[in-house]
Formats: C-alpha cells, sequence, structure tokens
C-alpha cells in the first residue's frame, strides 16, 4: 500500500510538473509572439510618418530614414530580451523621437524626468513608444499642431511608475485609445500582464487639467534580483 501511495503521488507530482513546464513554456511563446507584433506595428507606422513627409521635405525624409536604421539596428541587439533597463528604454525612446521630430520640427515638445538612481531598474522593452505614439496621433493641438508630452518615472515603495501625460482633448475625444482598441496599447496591457501577472497595473484617464495620462506601475528589480 505505501509504494502503491509513493508511485501515485510521484505520479502526480510529475504531472504537476510537466504541466507547470508546459505553462511557463506557452507564457514564454505569447510574449514572443507579442514582441514580434511590436515591430511591424512600429515600421508600418514609422514608414508611413516618413511617407508623409518625402515629397515635401525630402532632406526631414532622409534623416528620419537614418534615424529609423538606427532604431531598428539598437533593437536588434536586444531583440531576445523581454526587459531592458529603464536607461536602454529611453535610449529606446529617444530614438524613437528623432524619427518624429523631423516631421514635427518645434511642434513637438517632449519633457522627460527620471528619479535619479533607478537607471538600471528593468522594464519591457518598447514598453514607452507605443505610449508616446498614441500621444503624437492624437494630442496635437487642433490650431497650431503642437504636441506636449511629459514623461516621468519614479520608484514607488517596491514599484516603478512611469507615467505619460499629453495635453491633448483627453480620452473621452477619442475611445481608441482604451486599452483594449488599439493594437499598440492592447500590445502593452497584454506585455505587463504576462511578465508581472497582478504585480502590476496598466491605467489610462484623462488628467485634471486635460490630456491623457497613461500611468504603468511594474515591480522594480534590477539584474540583480528583485527588491
Amino acid at each position: 500500500t505505501l509504494i502503491h501511495l509513493y508511485d501515485h503521488y510521484r505520479e502526480s507530482r510529475e504531472r504537476e510538473l510537466r504541466t507547470a513546464q508546459l505553462e511557463a513554456q506557452l507564457a514564454q511563446a505569447e510574449l514572443q509572439s507579442l514582441q514580434a507584433q511590436i515591430h511591424p506595428h512600429f515600421l508600418f507606422n514609422a514608414l508611413n510618418t516618413i511617407s508623409s513627409v518625402v515629397y515635401e521635405d525630402p532632406r526631414a525624409a532622409d534623416t528620419m530614414i537614418a534615424r529609423l536604421s538606427d532604431f531598428l539596428r539598437h533593437s536588434v541587439t536586444a531583440s531576445r530580451r523581454q526587459e531592458v533597463t529603464l536607461q536602454e528604454e529611453l535610449e529606446f525612446l529617444n530614438l524613437y523621437l528623432d524619427i518624429m521630430r523631423p516631421r514635427f520640427e518645434d511642434r513637438l515638445r517632449v519633457e522627460i524626468e527620471v528619479e535619479p538612481g533607478i537607471g538600471d531598474a528593468l522594464t519591457p522593452k518598447l514598453i514607452l513608444q507605443p505610449l508616446v505614439e498614441n500621444s503624437i496621433k492624437y494630442a496635437a493641438d487642433p490650431d497650431s499642431g503642437r504636441i506636449n508630452i511629459a514623461i516621468k518615472a519614479a520608484r514607488d515603495n517596491g514599484s516603478l511608475r512611469i507615467e505619460v501625460r499629453d495635453d491633448g482633448p483627453g480620452l473621452a475625444a477619442n475611445v481608441r485609445a482604451v486599452p483594449g482598441n488599439g493594437m499598440g496599447l492592447a500590445n502593452t496591457a497584454r506585455r505587463l500582464e504576462r511578465l508581472y501577472g497582478r504585480n502590476q497595473e496598466f491605467a489610462m484617464r484623462t488628467g485634471d487639467s486635460g490630456g491623457a495620462m497613461v500611468s504603468v506601475k511594474l515591480p522594480y528589480h534590477t539584474d540583480g534580483g528583485r527588491e
């Protein structure tokens, strides 16, 4: 009887381990699929932006193509990683903004405020680009075409909080900005859920003084381990 019970327990544990391994493999495959969706979506939008200025300002289009090449080259070096440091993520973002600036010139203003000492905190790769892209697409002033975006990153107890704000019309003017509708934002929300489960928050709302605000909260951790 004892041998039978032991064999039953062992088989049960082996099934649990196989199930857990399969779930982990499926989760990793889904993350890789979500990450793979980022580049075609981004590339399509970037090329569409470049095509909109190629005839009216060939020099600006040439600069944008060069910046796009830099962005893709930088992205390939980190292609196998789901997470990068906050410093690397900001470098990705600045490369993206370098693609956009020749089109908007001084009409695009982006302020970045990062709490000192948190540059080595890990974030999902390309978590900021779709959030900023959403603001660029929908937050332009209807008269002047100006776009003002403020990005803030700070440590919040055991979490890393990142906020992206703009001074556009807010979410009520654009239902596609709600997570689950736009592909980039839905992808972002899904990746956060798969990476951190319940230990993350992704929220969007209209700011107190107007405009849209996106808040991302995730566990604060570095290459040295979770803190």
